[in-house]
């Protein structure tokens, strides 16, 4: 069994996209990037790492970052991830009260910008952008996203969980913007 990161509330974690072409997959291997993940292939953990917080107008969000195995999000995929973000988070409002979390998911075949925002107490709203590799702020907007891979499923249980023990029970939005992620899975 894994060993597993549990913090107070209850959140645990092992510590510790799309499929690629052969000629996309040679390609990969000049940017230092491993090909995507086939089924049936070794399972090999990425990190999971808030970068940092950061604050967008009176905005304030959670800035995470995952790269394939033995790397980090290069700084143009999430600069140009907090960008869009910029962008596309809606006005805030009773409903809305501001909070949220990106993504920058530098993945074995493309650049991903995930961007979420809390909203009507319980929801978790989403918009996703995807950029060539090679040009990783190009980033387009996903006009049918998925709900996300593994990888980035574990950044949103943790925040889904943070959000409910700290928001929904305690009603401290201070103490979710305090937690963060820091992990492998």
């Amino acid at each position: 069994m894994l060993p597993l990161f549990h913090d107070e509330i209850g959140l645990n974690f092992p510590k510790a996209i799309a499929m690629a072409t052969p000629s996309s997959r040679a390609s990969h291997a000049s940017l230092g990037i491993g090909p995507a993940p086939r089924l049936g292939d070794a399972y090999r953990p990425r990190p999971l790492r808030l970068i940092r917080r950061q604050r967008l107008g009176d905005w304030r969000l959670k800035v995470y970052g995952i790269a394939t195995p033995g790397r980090t999000p290069r700084s143009e995929l999430v600069e140009a991830t907090v960008a869009r973000a910029g962008e596309v988070l809606p006005a805030i409002d009773a409903d809305r009260p501001g909070i949220g979390f990106v993504i920058a998911h530098d993945a074995a075949t493309v650049g991903i910008g995930l961007i979420y925002w809390w909203q009507s107490a319980n929801e978790l709203h989403q918009r996703v952008f995807t950029s060539p590799l090679d040009d990783p702020r190009a980033l387009k907007q996903v006009a049918d996203p998925a709900a996300g891979c593994v990888w980035e499923l574990g950044i949103i249980d943790f925040e889904r969980r943070a959000w409910i023990e700290d928001v929904l029970k305690r009603g401290d939005l201070e103490l979710y913007l305090s937690r963060e992620l820091d992990t492998e899975i």
